[in-house]
């Protein structure tokens, strides 16, 4: 069974890793076509127009989750009546609320001109915003089909299909705008691609539950209560978690401008991708961490953390140390001088990133031990606070003011509240544990910033072969730095053992 799971999880993080890689090396393909054809304008708006309607992803009210988590029970049964008639219920709510994303949607209409900012004015922009409206509104219309797989835990079946789709999707847009250079023509393809992945998990769906569409069993009003009364936690974190992460574009296009939008977006796709690979290392650990929770002592769950804060910090330090300097020359070879931000701002950007990243055990173990019951409110002061401070700093800081807000409300509120929660209730241990390796790590990880950017200010980058060699010796004098520090900890052995367990696995098979 151990061998098993060892396998099943070699497959899945090859298959993470390998979608990963070909959704970023297309992505980078395709913005480096858009900014050449288009320009950086219609890139500022693409990031616009994408967070403007993450804010109307309000409207499912913590459905998705609600709706994944109330699967369980009868898929495990087999109880064909209950999955019915719990399909039937999230199909008819989700047709209200796709209606609603649209209405709202509609209603920010007039108002683009004043959220908007851009020196030179892009024709058809109105347009633009209902083709991104029409693709949020279609991806509704069908993910209740998409949970039940997910709760299945069967989304491997349809993934691939998925990948291929977002390839194609792709590589049509890049041919296109090259051929017609028109915005529109790719915006059309955007969701002819989102309408065909959803049509595939529809279809599957069907296939392997084809007891859904026959089913004509109705909720009974004590299950639909509690279904709403799910929802009701869930909303709370969710529309926090929106007002933190999905503000800064908005904010930064109203304030500072539209182009600056396009801008970060360079860099955020690149932070974005890196995060999703760390997403993969901790995705699979939740459900174990649950039952450790569940079923060992508070010492044994403390070592458990141990291992997991330290790996959590090795990967941490070495990402973000090549992060900061390699950020800005990797920009500049491949989009050129007029889109590198300033370093006050890349400060900025890898301070996030960083918070983000080191956080992930602490953020695990919330999921598996409900500790989000307890720290929602928290969340709802750090999104309020957000907002706030961006307000106020960016118009005496610009846009770094407004990505130094998202640091400071982390910093404030739940980054140390959780944290306390966890270490009083689950560990039994002085919070004071958790925050000497973190303060240490951080200030490890300043130091090596400032001797890697001394030594190598000499070396100027201006092609391709010069970032690889610059990025290779940064990597390898990182990674020793990192290993001599910390190979004789528990979490360094713990991550060395696992590596070599699935090699020895895959070998033998």
């Amino acid at each position: 069974m151990k061998d098993s799971r060892i396998r099943n999880t070699l497959r899945n993080l090859t298959f993470g890793v390998f979608n990963q890689i070909t959704t970023l090396l297309l992505n980078f393909f395709n913005r480096t076509i858009f900014i050449k054809v288009l320009g950086v304008e219609y890139l500022g708006i693409s990031g616009l127009f994408t967070d403007l309607l993450m804010m109307l992803s309000l409207a499912d009210l913590g459905f998705g989750t609600a709706m994944v988590y109330s699967f369980y029970k009868p898929l495990s049964d087999n109880d064909h009546n209950k999955v019915g008639s719990l399909i039937r219920f999230y199909k008819k709510m989700y047709s209200y609320i796709a209606l609603a994303v649209a209405s709202i949607g509609l209603a920010i209409f007039p108002f683009l001109d004043y959220i908007v900012k851009l020196d030179v004015p892009i024709p058809y922009l109105k347009i633009y915003y209902l083709i991104f409206l029409g693709n949020t509104v279609v991806s509704y219309l069908f993910v209740y089909k998409t949970s039940i797989i997910n709760a299945d835990q069967k989304n491997y079946l349809i993934s691939k299909y998925q990948m291929w789709v977002n390839c194609g999707r792709i590589l049509f847009q890049v041919l296109f705008l090259l051929i017609t250079k028109n915005y529109f023509v790719y915006l059309v393809i955007q969701l002819l691609a989102t309408f065909i992945n959803n049509l595939i998990a529809s279809n599957k769906a069907d296939k392997l539950y084809p007891y859904i569409k026959e089913s004509a069993f109705e909720l009974s009003k004590t299950e639909r209560k509690n279904i709403f009364e799910n929802i009701k936690s869930v909303f709370i974190y969710k529309i926090s978690g929106v007002l933190l992460n999905s503000t800064d574009n908005i904010l930064i296009s109203t304030m500072i401008g539209t182009v600056w939008v396009g801008l970060y977006s360079n860099y955020n796709l690149i932070i974005v991708a890196i995060s999703n690979f760390i997403h993969i290392l901790y995705s699979s650990a939740t459900s174990s961490i649950g039952n450790v929770v569940i079923t060992e002592k508070p010492k044994k769950r403390y070592e458990i953390f141990q291992s997991m804060q330290t790996i959590s910090l090795v990967i941490s330090s070495f990402v973000t140390v090549c992060l900061f300097v390699l950020f800005n020359d990797l920009i500049y070879v491949w989009l050129g001088t007029k889109y590198i931000l300033d370093t006050f701002i890349l400060v900025s950007i890898v301070l996030n990133f960083y918070l983000g990243s080191v956080l992930h055990p602490i953020w695990s173990y919330r999921e598996a031990t409900g500790l989000f019951v307890q720290t929602k409110y928290i969340m709802l002061i750090a999104a309020i606070e957000n907002i706030f401070l961006s307000v106020i700093m960016g118009q005496y800081l610009g846009m770094a003011g407004i990505l130094y807000a998202s640091a400071i409300s982390r910093l404030t509120t739940y980054f140390w509240y959780e944290t306390k929660l966890l270490f009083k209730n689950y560990f039994e241990e002085k919070v004071r544990k958790y925050y000497i390796p973190l303060f240490f790590n951080m200030l490890f990880t300043i130091i090596l910033i400032t001797i890697i950017m001394q030594v190598s200010k000499y070396y100027l980058i201006d092609c391709w072969y010069k970032l690889i060699i610059k990025a290779t010796l940064v990597g390898i004098v990182t990674l020793i730095a990192v290993v001599l520090i910390y190979r004789k900890t528990i979490g360094f052995k713990m991550l060395v053992n696992k590596i070599r367990r699935i090699y020895v696995s895959s070998d033998s098979n």
